[in-house]
């Protein structure tokens, strides 16, 4: 596989999965979801992924998401598909992205144990199989590997790169260095990507070793404010970075920190204060309590007032 081929350029987005009442995936709201990423500009679409709650989709819903996005975009941007869990489960992910077109996979980590460093090269192995979809690795929770293992990686045709959503700059640089450093045109197409929630905190020291691709949970609900600092990221231009740093991202990711899975649940809410149609997330995420609604809804009003300054200035 040619990896020139892969097109993961722009703003990466990860669409929400809408729930209805009843906790069924919203089909309708999705397409929605979907249309208002392209429309503001993301670069292509990570469905199913882990701001689309993976963990608690089934096989089926996971499969007609992914048939939605592609119907939706037609083709406009790149769709790619989560996959992942125990190995049969990612293995039959990887083939069910292919065979339902998907532009490639986000291939998460092991389920519940944690195996030796070749165990996780097998585990890539095994998923992808004898599948020519293109699948980024995903390096976080039971999944975190060496930079020697993370270079063997390569040694899997269709691995076109790495996700980082581990958090060790130290660790990703040794990985990026290891890669870049084995002087192929493989090792050289290899892509690298930030991971991290709200990874626009870390996108300057991500940027400085080798990793500026990065998917942005914001552009659920804030795209301008999402694409104004990706803009700037790319330009190196500093004072509006640092501005929306302050004003608004930095004191999200303070309420997001108060509570597990609010990387997901506060970006739900923020969808909601916006009117989009997301619903509720399923269990065991929970809902911001009405007073950090309250809250929230202040720090996305202080971003877009940061944003006009900027856009003023």
């Amino acid at each position: 596989m040619a990896q020139t081929e892969i097109e993961l350029d722009g703003l990466l987005a990860f669409p929400l999965t809408p729930f209805a009442d009843d906790l069924e995936v919203n089909l309708d709201g999705f397409a929605e979801n979907v249309e208002s990423h392209v429309a503001a500009g993301a670069g292509a679409l990570f469905v199913a992924c882990g701001t689309g709650e993976f963990s608690s989709l089934s096989a089926g819903e996971v499969a007609a998401l992914l048939a939605k996005a592609r119907e939706v975009t037609a083709g406009r941007v790149p769709v790619w598909v989560g996959a992942g869990g125990g190995a049969a489960d990612a293995r039959a992910g990887v083939a069910a992205a292919q065979a339902g077109g998907a532009d490639g996979v986000l291939l998460l980590p092991p389920y519940l144990v944690t195996g030796p460093q070749a165990g996780l090269v097998d585990y890539v192995r095994y998923a992808a199989g004898d599948s020519t979809v293109p699948v980024v690795v995903y390096h976080r929770g039971t999944g975190v590997f060496t930079a020697p293992t993370a270079a063997k990686l390569l040694d899997i045709p269709s691995v076109v790169g790495i996700k980082d959503g581990y958090g060790d700059v130290e660790a990703m640089t040794r990985i990026v260095t290891t890669i870049r450093a084995l002087g192929t045109r493989r090792a050289d197409e290899f892509l690298f990507f930030n991971g991290l929630p709200t990874a626009e905190v870390s996108a300057k020291a991500y940027a400085a070793i080798g990793v500026a691709r990065y998917s942005s949970a914001v552009h659920c609900f804030a795209p301008e404010i999402a694409h104004r600092f990706h803009r700037a990221l790319g330009e190196g231009d500093e004072e509006p970075m640092d501005a929306l740093l302050a004003g608004f991202y930095l004191p999200l990711v303070s309420l997001r920190d108060e509570t597990p899975g609010f990387a997901v649940s506060l970006v739900k809410a923020a969808a909601r204060l916006r009117g989009d149609k997301v619903g509720t997330i399923r269990p065991p995420l929970v809902e911001p309590t009405t007073e950090q609604i309250d809250r929230l809804g202040k720090i996305v009003e202080d971003g877009f007032a940061t944003l006009k300054r900027i856009e003023g200035r």
